[in-house]
């Protein structure tokens, strides 16, 4: 009997090893975040109003162990309250930066809400984690704009930093987390801020994304933030485009990121339509960052698929189209001036996506100055908008009006 026994535990063993190692694991499993800071968890019960802080800390940077930064920059991290495109609300987390120094330009300290450019999807690539380590490479951007004496506010966007996968690419959440970590700037005390600060909007790339959602969302969503202008550079406005043009480039990291974000902010399983290597880098790039993007360099989509199609086969079927057509940016007329920068040899975001756009908000009455650049290359774009934006917030912050050209696009 004992023997008898021994010899079925030993088989039902064996059977359950055998479930384990055929079981496949889904696209949409969680995949276990490793530790995160404890300022990063957000609380049981989150504040009823959108932008209010939860909880503040002073920020410290791997690059300066004397703390010198803290005699010329009040740099806080914050964790605050935004809702997601669902309507839940969630706790996000960020950066808000002061220089020390008087303001000397007309009326109060201008704000900046920063939207950093494609950071990845790990928590440990937030930019307020990098940028206190000194990885963050949108860090020279930000230090031009508290040099000229704005204040200047980041946010990480829902689960980057945070609980939960990073929504990239979601139009409605990242515009959301924008605009209220403006409105946390403004309520967290001893900055100089206040509701009355001026504001501008600034992004490059998904920055571009978030900041244009932001110019179009902030008259309904935040219609009390005083918003001057918006400079956005290569805006990835339609998905769909982009997609086509990220697949097997060197950047097809984008569009991975893209596909697993989205696909989790709308509760998509993509498992059905992925093979197991598939499956393995959706998993994979969820906790990639962008220094990791040559580890998945050149890949085509259709190596992916459970039927070797491209992307672009897949995000046509009508549950992925609507969710990728939900994300097009262009179809709301911004309220404030906005000033748009593209390469016209844009690698990445195709120059005729961001053209679009300008056209688009410009068929719908707004204000638009839309410049290309002839500086060839994504990356090689971002230098002429970065200068041409400090000019256009300058002028914005000075009370002058924006000429718009949208007789010329």
């Amino acid at each position: 009997m004992t023997r008898t026994r021994a010899l079925a535990a030993s088989i039902a063993t064996l059977v359950a090893t055998a479930i384990v190692v055929v079981a496949a694991p889904t696209a949409n499993a969680v995949v276990v975040e490793p530790p995160r800071p404890a300022f990063y968890e957000a609380p049981a019960t989150l504040p009823a109003a959108n932008g209010t802080v939860i909880r503040t800390e002073p920020m410290t940077f791997l690059l300066d162990p004397l703390n010198a930064s803290s005699l010329v920059t009040n740099a806080k991290r914050v964790l605050y309250k935004t809702t997601n495109r669902t309507g839940k609300a969630i706790a996000v987390s960020g950066v808000v930066l002061v220089p020390k120094t008087a303001w000397i330009g007309l009326g109060s300290r201008p704000v900046i809400g920063f939207a950093a450019g494609t950071q990845g999807m790990g928590d440990r690539c937030a930019p307020s984690r990098q940028y206190s380590a000194g990885l963050e490479y949108e860090g020279i951007a930000i230090q031009g704009l508290l040099n000229r004496g704005y204040a200047v506010a980041v946010t990480d966007y829902e689960g980057l930093g945070t609980a939960g996968i990073h929504t990239y690419m979601d139009r409605v959440s990242q515009g959301r987390a924008v605009l209220d970590v403006i409105r946390a700037a403004q309520r967290i005390t001893g900055t100089g801020l206040s509701v009355t600060s001026p504001v501008g909007i600034q992004g490059y790339s998904q920055g571009g994304g978030a900041a244009a959602s932001a110019a179009e969302l902030a008259a309904t969503y935040a219609p009390e933030l005083r918003v001057k202008g918006v400079a956005v550079g290569a805006v990835p406005a339609d998905l769909a485009k982009v997609a086509t043009t990220l697949d097997g480039s060197l950047y097809s990291a984008f569009a991975f990121f893209a596909l697993r974000g989205i696909s989790a902010s709308y509760g998509v399983d993509l498992t059905p339509y992925l093979n197991a290597k598939g499956v393995e880098t959706m998993t994979t790039v969820e906790q990639d960052c962008v220094f990791d993007l040559f580890g998945h360099a050149f890949v085509k989509s259709s190596t992916l698929s459970y039927n070797g199609r491209p992307m672009s086969d897949l995000i046509a079927l009508p549950q992925f189209a609507t969710m990728i057509a939900e994300q097009r940016i262009g179809n709301i007329k911004p309220a404030m001036p906005v000033f748009v920068s593209h390469s016209t040899f844009d690698d990445v975001i195709p120059y005729a996506v961001g053209k679009a756009m300008a056209k688009s908000w410009c068929s719908r009455g707004a204000n638009v100055r839309f410049s290309p650049t002839l500086i060839p290359t994504h990356v090689g774009g971002y230098v002429p908008f970065g200068v041409e934006a400090a000019l256009f917030f300058e002028a914005r912050f000075a009370g002058l009006s924006q000429w718009s050209n949208c007789w010329a696009i």
